[in-house]
């Protein structure tokens, strides 16, 4: 089957949201979906937003999505391309379809001039795995990831912490 992966926009806020909201349920965490369609939308889209987004469509229809924004490395002195998320609808997975969500997002990088591209995986997400190691992704075993949300959050920002 032929694909195409075009750049999102906002009127595929609502295929995003669906995408989003299954990429969670096969994460195990749908209870922790904050946002809607609106928010994604404004999110993505919105005059000051610093995020992109891919559509992956076959015979016209959305069936996969990649999410990314740009980070920095002071180390390389400029920018780097971080996919948030990406996913590939079950009947259109083990075609090359996620490979082709990052081959694109990878040219967006280096079109941009960034240094690296980088992502995460759950550990148990063994069929992902597969996909980034087959194209030379490298785990970056000797970080630990922190997270700071909701009230923690405020709390650091307002110094009673």
């Amino acid at each position: 089957m032929g694909y195409t992966i075009r750049p999102a926009t906002r009127s595929d806020a609502g295929a995003i949201y669906r995408f989003v909201c299954e990429l969670a349920e096969f994460e195990k965490a749908l209870d922790q979906v904050e946002t809607s369609e609106e928010g994604l939308a404004e999110a993505i889209f919105g005059e000051n937003s610093v995020t992109g987004a891919l559509i992956a469509e076959a015979n016209g229809e959305p069936v996969g999505f990649a999410v990314y924004y740009f980070s920095f490395s002071t180390w390389q002195g400029r920018n780097g391309i971080y996919l948030e998320d990406l996913y590939v609808t079950p009947d259109h997975r083990g075609g090359g379809l996620g490979r082709a969500l990052m081959q694109a997002v990878a040219e967006i990088g280096v079109a941009r001039n960034c240094g690296r591209m980088e992502w995460s995986v759950l550990d148990w997400n063994e069929g992902a795995i597969r996909v980034y190691d087959g194209i030379g992704g490298k785990p970056q075993d000797e970080w630990i990831r922190y997270r700071l949300e909701g009230e923690t959050l405020r709390k650091v920002a307002d110094g009673s912490v």
